[in-house]
């Protein structure tokens, strides 16, 4: 995203496909209702929150950008919200009780390492979320993940390895490929209220505890 009026214009997209998926109809915006940034491909993930205590509803997108923008917010905005196997879906009722964050994401790209030490080094939490993939299975943690769980790097690693189904430690296998990316995170303070541009939080490695298990 370029600018903070695009990323609300994401949420709200984002929004307004929840609750036509939740109402049984299909929301399809204007060609021209959207700045032309919702054009171009995009990897994104929508999240939806229980407000106001903020635990997960449902997260559900595309790492890779597979699709223009517009299309990826109001698939996943509609997955997130109906679809995601650890929920059941919304219903109009909780519509008042939850928030919508969109994560835009940069195109993934693959560390390259030779010993644990060098892939940590390359792992910031707060800036960077992860793909770990390997064993025909993978998983994907946003960078927020990160923070809100107060993980170091080596933490979030075994987080994503665990989020794919695969034992701690297993990133640094030589059959497991770890991949990193950015985000740009916007969501709402309160449901269909106000949309903020979340700030990235790096944290330095020599700083972040470890991983409490």
């Amino acid at each position: 995203m370029r600018t903070d009026p695009e990323g609300i214009a994401a949420v709200r997209l984002a929004r307004r496909s929840i609750e036509a998926s939740v109402a049984g109809t299909t929301d399809s915006a204007p060609a021209g209702a959207l700045p032309a940034v919702f054009d171009e491909p995009r990897g994104v993930f929508v999240t939806v929150r229980r407000h106001p205590g903020g635990s997960l509803r449902g997260c559900i997108g595309y790492p890779l950008p597979r699709f223009p923008l517009r299309t990826a917010v109001a698939r996943a905005a509609r997955a997130a919200a109906t679809e995601d196997p650890r929920f059941p879906p919304l219903r109009a009722s909780d519509l008042t009780h939850v928030t919508v964050e969109v994560s835009v994401l940069t195109v993934p790209e693959q560390l390259s390492f030779a010993a644990p030490a060098d892939a940590l080094a390359q792992v910031r939490v707060g800036r960077d979320g992860l793909i770990v993939e390997g064993y025909g299975t993978s998983g994907l943690l946003l960078p927020q993940v990160a923070t809100e769980q107060g993980w170091g790097a080596a933490a979030f690693l075994d987080g994503t390895c665990e989020k794919a189904g695969l034992p701690p430690g297993a990133w640094q296998r030589p059959s497991v490929r770890v991949y990193r990316f950015r985000a740009e995170v916007f969501d709402e303070t309160s449901p269909n209220g106000p949309v903020v541009r979340s700030e990235e939080v790096v944290t330095p490695e020599a700083e972040q505890p470890a991983r409490r298990t």
